[in-house]
């Protein structure tokens, strides 16, 4: 394995380079995984250092929808009421979603919408209300078995989005490195559900319109199928790599700490930019 503990020439000087880019940012943790099959590297900056996951915890109920589409439990053509108002896990208390990145669907309130075009809007646009009404309906403990069963339960699936009262108390969805590159590399290989339904996850995947870290630095032939997760001072991306001629590869870069979304979205570029001229140049 190469990495923390190294094997390989190429990943120590891969590892040296994002160290290096990492150092100019004293105030940042990061977390780097990269899972390249093609050139047979593995490396790990903070792989088990956990992280708040923000949006990243959105990949897992995807995966959990099309466990159940696959299973024959559950039809994308299925439709669920669209509404305002979830349990807090702490005590049963209602509360509403308050802060959104998709205005959408807020136009839809009282209407249904199929569970296809509410995992399209969790995962393109990162809708809160739409994953929380999938987490409802999926419920947590059962996306928790899942992420097991995948061998990431470093990524820890609690409860929805904005429940404030548990957010206070600690209690909050989190996730490693390791695990998500673990989720992404299944997903990559067609082992996540099966090889049809993973194509289709990674298409939604490859529709993300939040682009500002690990696209924004590879060249413009090359092909992101991504989720971000942006909280404050929590900037992350998790993605799968297609570049012309070669195999995927897998890049996490987990980011805590900066305050300037700008800045942390500058880093994480850096990073994809070095990993990408390091393996595919």
């Amino acid at each position: 394995m190469c990495g923390i503990v190294a094997s390989c020439q190429e990943s120590v000087t891969l590892q040296d380079k994002l160290e290096a880019i990492i150092t100019q940012y004293p105030d940042a943790t990061v977390a780097v995984a990269v899972r390249d099959q093609g050139t047979g590297t593995t490396l790990d900056i903070l792989p088990d250092r956990e992280f708040h996951a923000a949006s990243t915890m959105k990949v897992p109920v995807q995966i959990e929808v099309w466990r159940r589409v696959q299973s024959g439990t559950l039809s994308l053509d299925s439709t669920l009421d669209v509404q305002n108002s979830f349990r807090s896990i702490v005590d049963g208390s209602p509360y509403s979603i308050e802060d959104d990145s998709d205005d959408a669907i807020y136009e839809r309130l009282g209407e249904a919408m199929t569970i296809s075009e509410l995992v399209y809007q969790m995962i393109t646009v990162s809708s809160n209300l739409a994953t929380n009404l999938l987490i409802d309906f999926l419920g947590a403990e059962s996306i928790q078995s899942t992420m097991d069963s995948l061998g990431a339960s470093g990524m820890r699936v609690l409860r929805g989005v904005e429940d404030i009262k548990a957010f206070e108390l600690g209690l909050s969805n989190s996730t490693t490195a390791r695990a998500l590159a673990t989720l992404m590399e299944s997903i990559s290989q067609g082992q996540a559900v099966d090889s049809l339904a993973d194509q289709q996850i990674v298409e939604v995947l490859k529709d993300q319109e939040f682009n500002e870290m690990i696209p924004a630095g590879l060249p413009s032939d090359v092909i992101v199928a991504h989720k971000t997760g942006q909280i404050t001072r929590i900037h992350h991306d998790a993605a799968i790599v297609y570049t012309p001629n070669s195999s995927p590869y897998v890049l996490i870069i987990m980011i805590e700490g900066l305050d300037d979304e700008i800045e942390s979205a500058t880093l994480g570029a850096d990073i994809s930019k070095t990993v990408h001229a390091t393996l595919r140049n």
